[in-house]
């Protein structure tokens, strides 16, 4: 029987679709999912102890700068802040070593109080030098715009 090109092609690809489920099905069955990457078998084994019994870490603020990385506001209320490139709670002082408090006019800007420190104001993106109190943008002399109005 003589068929045309693109029927051998449908039929080659329904023999290959129906080799490899075949072959899938032969292989063991993996215990392993992939669950959590990039963590050590004992990092995972210690964050899961961590999770069952609810213990924060006790981090202190480490370097001469104190940044704002970011700002998550939900609806819900709950806020998460990144300072110095860790999350934390908007008034989880405990864990981090520094409080943070967000200014509802300005979701953009936060007053942190690094331990003991003075409190501070910083926008998003920005750091200070904790000895001098010097302030730096991180932009390099850049500049970034944004909409005046929201949608």
């Amino acid at each position: 029987m003589n068929q045309p090109p693109h029927a051998k092609l449908g039929i080659l690809c329904l023999f290959a679709l129906l080799l490899s489920s075949v072959a899938q099905a032969a292989e063991p069955a993996q215990d392993d999912r992939l669950g959590r990457l990039f963590f050590t078998p004992e990092r995972r084994q210690a964050l899961d102890r961590q999770r069952l019994s609810n213990i924060q870490e006790a981090q202190s603020l480490e370097g001469a700068t104190l940044s704002l990385d970011g700002v998550v506001q939900r609806s819900s209320g709950k806020s998460t802040i990144w300072i110095n490139g860790r999350a934390q709670d908007a008034y989880d002082a405990a864990g981090a070593g520094v409080s943070a408090r967000l200014t509802p006019r300005d979701p953009g800007v936060a007053q942190i109080v690094p331990g003991e420190e003075a409190p501070t104001r910083l926008k998003v993106g920005e750091e200070i030098n904790r000895a001098t109190g010097e302030r730096n943008d991180r932009l390099g002399g850049g500049l970034v715009k944004t909409p005046n109005h929201r949608r």
